[in-house]
């Protein structure tokens, strides 16, 4: 079975922010976001380059869970690499969720951080991703309630990220599509700040995947965001085989390492 997305992406600074430390890609294979972890040194660095050594891999770099897993743990090498050229970086990280084509026709999803996927099906909405989060495993060991971890003030603390690390990993599932779903990801710019009620109204009312994300965006920014906003909307078709490369990015990997995709494209 072959398998496309009709994706988009859109990402805003945010009026509280000096730079926009998130980076996403869309095309019709992947769809991409990364956060930049706050606190740390260049997140813009860090999620622009994760994200364009991942595109950088192609289709078939996402062909099946395993290569994935082995294209991610290369990409994350290449924060080390930099790293090591520039110490002052150290410490630099980012989060990564993303949505791939895989050659058999199914989804996989790879996850690190507190960045989210959503899968709209049939209507409904539910959450594909955990947070690997300092709040989120207080809310596991019923420490506090799922209501209040929106406004714990660690809520920003992670637990797993790309930084550069030997362990440094992402969890992969693979899910099987049915033609008409809709997937969202988004920075936590997004889910922190706009109620999932109004999530899911856009989200099943937008024409487009393009008209989807920038309503979004625009609600977060409505809503007061505090950070950094992307949401990246990608509808399934099935039976469409995917181009060899095509698509575009947004936030920090619109403004890094572009002319070295380009060059190699």
């Amino acid at each position: 079975m072959a398998l496309r997305f009709d994706a988009a992406a859109a990402s805003d600074i945010g009026p509280h922010r000096s730079t926009n430390q998130d980076a996403a890609y869309a095309s019709a294979w992947a769809a991409l976001v990364a956060d930049g972890v706050g606190g740390g040194p260049s997140g813009d660095l860090a999620s622009a380059a994760l994200v364009h050594r991942v595109v950088a891999g192609g289709p078939s770099a996402a062909a099946e869970p395993q290569r994935l897993a082995d294209h991610l743990r290369v990409a994350n090498w290449d924060l080390r690499a930099h790293v090591e050229r520039e110490p002052k970086l150290a410490g630099m990280a980012t989060t990564f969720t993303g949505v791939f084509a895989a050659a058999d026709g199914s989804v996989l999803l790879a996850h690190s951080g507190d960045s989210r996927a959503y899968l709209l099906r049939d209507g409904e909405l539910s959450q594909q991703t955990r947070d690997d989060s300092y709040v989120q495993a207080l809310v596991d060991h019923g420490v506090i309630s799922a209501s209040d971890a929106s406004t714990h003030p660690r809520r920003n603390l992670i637990t797993a990220s790309f930084a550069g690390a030997e362990g440094d990993a992402a969890a992969i599932g693979e899910l099987d599509p049915r033609e008409g779903d809709r997937w969202l990801l988004c920075s936590d710019g997004l889910s922190d700040y706009v109620p999932m009620d109004d999530v899911v109204r856009v989200l099943r009312t937008s024409a487009s995947p393009r008209a989807a994300a920038d309503a979004l965006v625009a609600l977060a920014l409505e809503a007061g965001t505090m950070d950094n906003v992307t949401a990246v909307v990608c509808d399934i078709h099935l039976d469409e085989p995917s181009p060899a490369r095509e698509g575009s990015f947004v936030g920090a990997a619109a403004e890094r390492f572009q002319e070295g995709l380009d060059a190699a494209g």
